[in-house]
């Protein structure tokens, strides 16, 4: 069994030393993980990868948050943040710099790259598929994400393994630990806010024995505004929801829109109130849409994971579930090639946990 070594790059980095701390405190081993390594940015804005110290027949796992928009560089003199072009062209920048010398190479990315750019329209890029064959490509042996928006895109690489985890068992538990006294179809039911979401709405709601609603949503297509075609019509389909708490659940939060107005309608049907999961809190367009929805009774609460960058001093409303341990786990069990089938599928352990907590 090669060595586990770690190039956590710099979207990642804030979250580095907890992972290394939960290695070592689960393998029981205090041997040093992280490798050394920087990333060199010229004033043209072109960019370098040098590793510090040998990955030569090393298990390695090259972690990046391409969704952290908090890392900047300089160009022409200019501040720029760091885009998820940018964090994937690091990634591909280090496994250049391993120059093939580990004995494997494993790239994490939690937030996947180019993920909802995953099936083509029309003639246009079909972006995440293209990213995967170029990891592959350049020698990449393994890929992991978290939630993956379609898991359908690893058809883009076959033969190669590619593992989309959910990580609604410690979202669960945090979430449970909270709200157990109101998990009961009489009292709570789980809300797909799309079509899109529709699966995850029903794990959720088989997992947790609670009834399940939808929206549909009907788009213009003969449009595109702020990038997206503007929705024309939402209808519901589902139980009733007066004085319900509703849990409305999808893979991401990108600019809150279609949450905060799947709320809005919720609580126009009736709703006590409305709790968001989401495996990603990306909030590109802020957090002060969520912050007035919260002051109004429009949203009570929302969790998240901090698989994606979280800032720091975030609102009482948000609730970043720390995954740092459970991804530890996971590369743990991958560098002894032990199965992680009980984190891809996790039903059984929330099954456990809903009947130790809530009997």
């Amino acid at each position: 069994m090669p060595p586990l070594k770690i190039i956590a790059l710099d979207g990642f980095a804030d979250r580095a030393q907890q992972l290394q701390n939960h290695i070592q405190d689960i393998s029981g081993k205090k041997q040093k993980n992280l490798t050394d390594h920087c990333i060199v940015r010229f004033s043209n804005g072109e960019g370098k990868v040098r590793i510090n110290e040998t990955v030569r027949s090393q298990d390695l796992y090259i972690i990046a948050d391409v969704g952290n928009y908090s890392c900047t560089y300089k160009m022409y003199g200019t501040e720029n943040r760091k885009s998820p072009d940018d964090h994937f062209a690091d990634i591909k920048r280090t496994i250049g710099a391993a120059a093939s010398k580990p004995a494997r190479i494993t790239v994490v990315m939690p937030l996947l790259y180019a993920s909802r750019q995953h099936k083509r329209s029309g003639r246009e890029s079909l972006d995440c598929a293209i990213a995967l064959q170029e990891l592959v490509a350049m020698g990449v042996d393994n890929i992991i994400t978290f939630d993956a928006h379609d898991p359908s895109i690893q058809n883009a690489i076959p033969t190669k393994s590619f593992e989309s985890i959910s990580p609604i068992y410690p979202i669960l538990k945090t979430f449970i630990g909270r709200e157990k006294k109101n998990i009961n179809k009489e009292k709570m039911i789980v809300v797909s806010p799309d079509m899109g979401a529709v699966r995850r709405a029903v794990d959720l709601a088989s997992m947790l024995g609670l009834d399940m609603g939808m929206f549909h949503k009907r788009r213009d297509y003969s449009k595109i505004v702020d990038g997206k075609n503007p929705v024309i019509e939402k209808a519901y389909a589902g139980p009733p929801l007066e004085n319900k708490i509703c849990i409305i659940v999808d893979d991401m939060i990108a600019s809150g829109d279609s949450v905060i107005e799947v709320a809005e309608e919720l609580k126009a049907r009736g709703a006590e109130s409305v709790i968001v999961i989401v495996t990603f809190g990306l909030f590109i367009a802020g957090m002060e849409r969520f912050d007035v929805a919260h002051a109004n009774g429009t949203i009570k609460d929302v969790y998240c994971t901090n698989l994606s960058y979280v800032p720091k001093g975030h609102p009482k409303w948000l609730t970043p579930v720390d995954l740092t341990k459970f991804m530890a786990r996971i590369l743990i069990a991958l560098n002894k090639d032990e199965s992680i089938s009980n984190y891809i599928d996790s039903k059984e352990r929330i099954k456990q946990l809903l009947q130790e907590t809530l009997t």
